[in-house]
């Protein structure tokens, strides 16, 4: 008579199924989920679920989902396309080890090198930048007006790809709204802006990917968001950024790439 061991390895085998490796799951998760699940399964921001001793079965089940495009999710869609079904099975087993993230677990810390950025302010860019674009976004009742420095407009003018020393910004402001709280719209057919809250910006240099792990590297592309005061906002994680970016590799990562074109040709 067979020992039950013996029998469970006989189940497994037949069934296909193999044991997952928390150790492997763990090494994924500080390498790039940390950066905004947490390395304790605690995510980093209130936008962001806690995994920590979530259900391996529905994680697994969602990185799947995720993975093959019948979950649409922007970001997590590009993070999951990019593991094997061992590295599905390890990470959510790594996540379902973990004790449950009570209600006053303490925040994780995301990747130190995420929370950095080498995008400075551009002092002069209402003079030395080219205006490119502009969106409304309704959801945020928000219009933003895109820029692009020399650098940038010279590649697209050229057909090339966004060169380091490249400069995207973006000013945000609020939507004026009417009597009825809703933006009003414009003749050009955009929001009318109100009050500027606050800038965005992605720009590339040498040596600004380097330190990224590579399932959320953009090359050398960095991003920032910056305060009225033209502060880098506190607590800003390029994680987000990077991930949303980062199926863009065919546009030099940038979702305006053939407004910018357009207008860098017509110059």
């Amino acid at each position: 008579m067979k020992s039950w061991i013996g029998c469970l390895t006989l189940i497994a085998a037949a069934t296909g199924a193999v044991a997952a490796d928390v150790g492997a799951g763990k090494a994924k998760v500080e390498a790039v989920c940390s950066a905004c699940h947490g390395i304790n399964g605690v995510s980093v921001a209130d936008a962001i679920p806690n995994l920590a001793g979530q259900k391996a079965a529905y994680l697994e089940a969602q990185l799947k989902a995720l993975k093959d495009g019948s979950r649409k999710n922007p970001v997590m869609g590009a993070m999951a396309a990019q593991l094997s079904a061992d590295d599905i099975g390890n990470v959510a087993a790594y996540f379902a080890s973990l004790p449950g993230a009570g209600a006053g677990s303490a925040k994780s810390d995301f990747l130190p090198h995420l929370a950095k950025s080498g995008v400075a302010f551009p002092e002069n860019y209402q003079s030395t930048f080219v205006k490119y674009h502009t969106i409304s976004f309704p959801a945020q009742r928000q219009v933003r007006y895109y820029y692009a420095n020399p650098a940038a407009l010279q590649a697209a003018k050229d057909g090339r790809d966004l060169p380091n020393g490249a400069y995207l910004f973006a000013e945000v402001y609020s939507a004026k709204l009417d009597a009825d709280k809703k933006p009003i719209t414009g003749a050009d057919g955009f929001y009318v802006a109100d009050q500027l809250i606050f800038y965005t910006a992605m720009a590339r240099d040498a040596g600004w990917g380097k330190d990224i792990p590579d399932m959320l590297r953009n090359e050398e592309w960095n991003y920032a968001v910056f305060t009225l005061a033209k502060q880098q906002r506190p607590g800003v994680n390029q994680a987000e950024c990077l991930a949303c970016h980062k199926p863009l590799d065919k546009a030099s990562y940038t979702f305006t790439l053939n407004q910018l074109t357009s207008v860098a040709k017509a110059r």
